[in-house]
């Protein structure tokens, strides 16, 4: 398989920051949820201590994917038959999901600079958790958080939608399979 991607399927360098981004999307949402439904502030520290670098990591990989497509790589057209408004709304998603990974990103830094609750979170102070609530990044974070559900299971949908009702092999460009 070809790092790049061709006409008709992804790259494996495409691919791997694709599920990649998946897996650590979920976990994201997941470990947010759980902090957040937490009351007592050492539990809740010790969902973040992981929450925050896994944020910075999506960061990170979502900022490669852009530098990836803008100066390294094109990315396939869409199946053929494909309406011009699913093509459209496809792409719409993804673009929105690269402006709310930054977003999300840009409120939890806030947030923490906000609070100042770093030092607690990472274990360099004594201490309990401020009510996040209190600092405005909070209610864009909670907003963000339930967009990106709303994006993450519109995509699954429609990636299943191409799989079993449209039969194109959509889902296959994006796996790591030999050959085109």
């Amino acid at each position: 398989m070809a790092a790049k991607s061709t006409t008709t399927r992804y790259g494996w360098v495409a691919i791997t920051i694709h599920w990649l981004s998946a897996l650590l999307i979920i976990i994201l949402w997941g470990s947010g949820m759980r902090a957040a439904g937490f009351t007592e502030s050492a539990a809740k520290a010790e969902v973040l201590a992981v929450h925050v670098p896994l944020g910075i990591a999506i960061l990170v990989l979502t900022l490669v994917r852009i530098g990836w497509w803008w100066w390294a790589d094109d990315r396939p057209g869409p199946t053929e038959g494909t309406p011009r408004w699913q093509d459209f709304a496809g792409r719409a998603v993804h673009l929105l999901f690269y402006v709310v990974i930054l977003l999300m990103t840009a409120s939890g830094i806030a947030l923490l600079a906000f609070s100042g609750a770093g030092p607690v979170i990472f274990g360099g102070a004594e201490g309990t958790l401020p009510d996040f609530w209190q600092f405005p990044p909070r209610g864009g974070h909670a907003v963000g958080a339930r967009l990106m559900l709303a994006l993450f299971v519109l995509h699954v949908a429609a990636a299943l939608y191409h799989q079993f009702v449209r039969r194109d092999g959509l889902i296959g460009r994006m796996w790591f399979a030999r050959g085109s």
